[in-house]
């Protein structure tokens, strides 16, 4: 009887114990859901109002007979449509790496080439937080046989977060070496940093860090679930370092046949 008694006494414990941690994860579970909802309805929500706005200053008499006023709303148009595009292919993406359907179509590609024209891209948002970008490439071998369109949203994403997540003066360095047979790929920069417990969480998806008074930071905390789920989809690997208020860096590893 006493053994019968511990013997169902601990199964209700471990049955009780199995309920709670049932409850919280679904109560995790709703909070990230409605999270998500929120932040993509406020990304969604903003370019159409953009794209309203300009159809009417458009249809609006004095602008209809000046050929430069439609040129401007009609490239605010343009522009909000390609941000509505970009946000469709995010969750799309995601609704993929859930399935583990990506397909990558694999071509040799110089990824200094790469890394170059991405900075380049993106010189209108460093401009706008005075940044700089520090490119030392210095892999002899910078040849890598990766999908280009996935491997440069990598290095995109990467980038984008590291103008995001920072203040004025934003400093970004760019390294790249060759070690006996792999391509390894760091990107530091003097951000507003990360937590340990932000570090441990930041590929997980739908994860978004806290940003303090930063305010202006937008997404549906897809951005670096991507990054990882690419990047193991290549067979490579990748650590993040980040002291909070010193800023990150990410280091990727890809092996070279």
């Amino acid at each position: 009887m006493i053994v019968g008694s511990i013997l169902f006494t601990t199964i209700i414990i471990m049955a009780f114990t199995l309920t709670i941690r049932t409850l919280l994860n679904q109560k995790k579970l709703s909070e990230v859901k409605s999270d998500f909802i929120n932040n993509m309805t406020h990304e969604l929500k903003t370019p159409l109002a953009t794209i309203s706005l300009a159809i009417d200053a458009i249809g609006n008499e004095k602008v209809i007979g000046n050929p430069d006023k439609i040129r401007q709303f009609s490239s605010m148009i343009k522009e909000e449509n390609k941000r509505m595009n970009k946000q469709v292919e995010t969750i799309l993406q995601s609704a993929l790496m859930e399935k583990e359907e990506i397909s990558l179509n694999l071509q040799v590609i110089d990824v200094h080439q790469l890394i170059t024209r991405t900075v380049e891209n993106l010189q209108l948002q460093l401009d706008s937080k005075n940044g700089r970008v520090d490119l030392q490439l210095q892999a002899i071998q910078p040849i890598l046989k990766v999908d280009e369109v996935h491997f440069g949203n990598v290095i995109f994403n990467l980038l984008d977060n590291a103008i995001k997540y920072s203040k004025t003066n934003l400093e970004i360095k760019i390294h790249t070496v060759n070690t006996r047979k792999a391509l390894v790929i760091t990107i530091a920069d003097n951000g507003i940093g990360m937590s340990r417990d932000t570090v441990s969480r930041v590929f997980e998806k739908f994860y978004r860090a806290h940003t303090g008074n930063l305010h202006n930071v937008k997404g549906f905390g897809l951005g670096l679930s991507y990054v990882k789920a690419i990047v193991d989809a290549h067979k490579g690997k990748i650590k993040v370092e980040s002291t909070l208020g010193k800023g990150s860096k990410f280091t990727l590893e890809f092996p070279q046949d």
